[in-house]
C-alpha cells in the first residue's frame, strides 16, 4: 500500500498525503502513537492541505499503537470538522479492529468503511465530494 512513484507527498508526522483531482484525500498512516498534541497537529496540516475544506479520506492503515482513552475521544470529535467520509484502506481484520477500538459502543461520526481494495474504497468516497 505505498503511494504511487509519480505522486509528491506532503510529509506529516502520522501520516503522509496527497489531494487529487477528484477531491479525495489520500493518507498514508505511520506507525506512530497519536496524541491529542500530535492528532491536533495532523487536523491542522490536513486543513492546509484542503484549504480548510471538509472532504472524503482514503486512508492506507498501518499497525500503530492504541492511544489512549483521551487521543480516541478527541480524535473522534475532530473527524467530521475535516472530513466528510473515510474510507479505510488495510488487511483483513485491521481496520475492524481500529473500528472496534476508537467506536466501542458508538456510531461513528461520518461515513465510514473498511476496504481491502483501494479502488472499491475510492468508488465509495466519490460519493461524498
Amino acid at each position: 500500500m505505498n503511494p504511487p512513484n509519480n505522486i509528491p507527498l506532503i510529509e506529516g508526522e502520522i501520516a503522509d498525503y496527497y489531494y487529487d483531482s477528484t477531491g479525495i484525500l489520500y493518507s498514508y498512516s505511520k506507525s506512530t502513537l497519536r496524541t491529542v498534541e500530535n492528532i491536533s497537529r495532523n487536523i491542522a496540516l490536513v486543513k492546509q492541505i484542503t484549504g480548510n475544506k471538509k472532504v472524503p479520506l482514503l486512508i492506507y492503515l498501518s499497525n500503530s499503537p492504541v492511544p489512549d482513552k483521551a487521543t480516541r475521544k478527541f480524535s473522534t470529535e475532530q473527524l467530521p470538522h475535516v472530513y466528510t467520509a473515510m474510507a479505510m484502506v488495510s488487511k483483513p481484520g485491521l481496520s475492524k479492529l481500529i473500528m472496534n477500538i476508537l467506536f466501542k459502543l458508538k456510531t461513528p461520526p461520518i461515513p465510514m468503511k473498511s476496504f481491502t481494495n483501494d479502488a472499491e474504497a475510492k468508488e465509495w468516497l466519490l460519493q461524498y465530494v
